[in-house]
């Protein structure tokens, strides 16, 4: 069983900064690959950044420079620090794991299996 539960979001300015959580829990051996989407009304889900297992990470590059995704392993938790965000950032915020690489479904034009409950971020200038 995979559990995802994001915690940060909430409002801020443009230009501020702001720092998503997500603690996982994962029955068994954790080799999942760990990620961050976001959506807004009337969109479809986009990957805004993912944490490989095997250590790759990558970025959407319209936060590339901007957004910082990590994790700390021993507290089972990842992160997104938003630094600059912009209005177009804003969205709800959802974690997301994967047993494949990341970027190996996003290659096939697939959604991670697991999802967490998602995170509302309302960037204001």
């Amino acid at each position: 069983q995979v559990k995802l539960v994001e915690s940060g979001g909430g409002s801020v300015l443009a230009g501020g900064s702001l720092r998503l959580s997500c603690e996982y829990s994962i029955d068994g051996y954790d080799d999942y690959s760990k990620a961050w989407y976001r959506q807004t009304p009337g969109k479809e889900r986009e990957f805004v950044s993912c944490f490989n297992e095997d250590g790759y990470i990558d970025y959407a590059d319209s936060v590339k420079g901007r957004l910082t995704i990590s994790r700390d392993v021993a507290k089972n938790t990842l992160y997104l620090q938003m630094d600059s965000p912009r209005s177009d950032d804003s969205g709800v915020y959802y974690c997301a794991a994967d047993r494949q690489l990341i970027t190996y479904i996003r290659a096939l034009n697939i959604l991670p299996r697991h999802w967490g409950q998602g995170t509302q971020v309302t960037v204001s200038s």
